[in-house]
């Protein structure tokens, strides 16, 4: 996939969009065969020297109650993706996140992100918020 409309007609082909805008593009991917989603977001983001990559990103947990060194140490452990802290309804959130420069995007390497992401994120905020499914 060398675009961004490659990247969401491979999702629409797949998920139900609950965001679809020029750049981003949004959907719910479940977790297992539980009542468990992830919210999922694709951008189209330009790095400082010009290049195109796409963001996949889902939000963990609010960050009001969480210890940022704690986010920090599992961020290290991660082998896939990164936390980040975004807003998500004017709330900061954990976020985990992967950028993928456009020649690496392909559907196979595209689905392994989101379902990595997706499940690590899921796991990380089980530990996080025991109990509750958040996004």
């Amino acid at each position: 996939m060398e675009t961004f409309s490659e990247v969401r007609q491979h999702m629409i082909d797949l998920y139900e969009l609950r965001i679809d805008e020029p750049f981003i593009i949004s959907f719910e991917y479940r977790i297992g065969d539980g009542n468990r989603r992830q919210s999922i977001f694709l951008a189209e983001l330009e790095t400082s020297e010009g290049r195109r990559v796409l963001r996949v990103e889902t939000p963990v947990a609010p960050l009001d109650d969480l210890d940022a060194e704690k986010c920090l140490r599992i961020n290290l452990t991660q082998r896939v993706g990164y936390l980040a802290v975004g807003d998500l309804d004017s709330v900061p959130y954990i976020k985990m996140c992967e950028n993928l420069p456009y020649a690496y995007v392909g559907e196979q390497e595209l689905d392994y992100t989101i379902r990595n992401i997706a499940l690590a994120a899921d796991r990380m905020e089980q530990f996080l918020e025991p109990g509750a499914d958040l996004t």
